[in-house]
């Protein structure tokens, strides 16, 4: 029998996740919830909208689980908000890792995490609850990532690096060997960090800058 899973959210990871809990990891999606406050419309996705206050009642713990499909704002509090409330209310947070993620480590990932496909996990990495690793990773050998971390694409993580909860990291971005990436940094896309972090920390890369002629005066 599919496993029933409720999705929290209306945003792109939502209807992302629908497609791939149903394609890839044989889920049956029956609804998806936001807070009352926020439910403007009966159906997502052509299926129900449940008001998260009225989902134990629909949709039991008992009999269903629940994946909460939030973004990285507010450096990924909000969505570990809403992991907490659905654990308290004795959810079980399924987890997605997609069957074309090379996963190499004996560690199986935490709840409510979102793995995609082409991402490497190497031996003896640790992910834990609540982490989202958008398509295309390398997760060196003995990293840690802690809980509540969102990694977007083609990022680099060397071996035994250590990223602490809350972070935020970048497309392209590229982590040195053996340094630790400090709670709630942000690490802008294409930046290389070399060194430690420090807590609530920016780095952010030197941007592209418009050249001085048209594409049509530059020879290639």
């Amino acid at each position: 029998m599919k496993k029933k899973l409720v999705i929290f959210g209306t945003g792109d990871v939502a209807r992302l996740a629908h497609v791939y809990f149903v394609r890839d990891a044989g889920y049956d999606v029956v609804a998806f919830s936001v807070d009352r406050a926020y439910r403007t419309s009966e159906t997502f996705g052509g299926l129900p909208l449940v008001a998260f206050e009225d989902v134990p009642t629909t949709c039991p713990p008992s009999s269903h689980q629940m994946f909460v499909a939030i973004g990285y704002g507010q450096m990924n509090h909000g969505r570990a908000a809403k992991y907490a409330e659905a654990k308290a209310l004795g959810y079980e947070l399924a987890t997605y890792v997609s069957s074309k993620c090379t996963w190499l480590s004996d560690n199986p990932p935490g709840d409510n995490c979102f793995i995609l496909e082409d991402n490497t996990i190497q031996p003896f990495v640790k992910i834990g609850n609540d982490v989202t690793l958008w398509s295309g990773n390398h997760i060196g050998h003995d990293a840690t990532i802690d809980d509540h971390c969102f990694l977007a694409s083609h990022i680099v993580v060397s071996g035994h690096v250590h990223i602490y909860p809350y972070c935020f990291i970048g497309v392209n971005a590229t982590l040195r060997n053996s340094i630790t990436i400090a709670r709630e940094t942000l690490i802008g896309a294409g930046a290389v960090i070399m060194k430690d972090t420090v807590e609530s920390g920016v780095y952010l890369p030197p941007r592209a800058k418009l050249f001085s002629k048209s594409s049509s005066e530059v020879e290639l």
